[in-house]
């Protein structure tokens, strides 16, 4: 199962979460996680935003910027946040469990 981020805000109850649609739909948005160094301004607030995206796909901007400006432990939040964007990707990358229908290929 997918880690998430849980919390409540203002009366709301908020889940964070990243899925392979959501991030294909931050890569399209031109997000690269592997900036952060170059840009991390502009990277680090995009992974915030882009966690929302599975399950409060409609949030406005400005209650996202209310709630990371209440939001506390930052470094442990981006580090659990880039943590939970490559589980999707990792989980892409995984060979089939079982043998059986699997496909074998060749290249000639």
């Amino acid at each position: 199962m997918a880690k998430t981020i849980q919390f409540s805000f203002e009366g709301n109850e908020y889940t964070l979460e990243f899925t392979r649609n959501t991030i294909k739909t931050m890569e399209n948005q031109g997000f690269t996680l592997s900036q952060v160094a170059d840009k991390p301004i502009s990277i680090l607030p995009a992974l915030f935003r882009g966690a929302f995206l599975a399950h409060h796909k409609f949030i406005k901007q400005e209650v996202i910027d209310r709630i990371f400006a209440r939001m506390t432990d930052r470094e442990k939040l981006f580090e659990t946040l880039a943590d939970m964007y490559n589980e999707p990707i990792v989980a892409l990358m995984d060979e089939p469990e079982s043998n059986e229908g699997n496909i074998s290929w060749t290249t000639n």
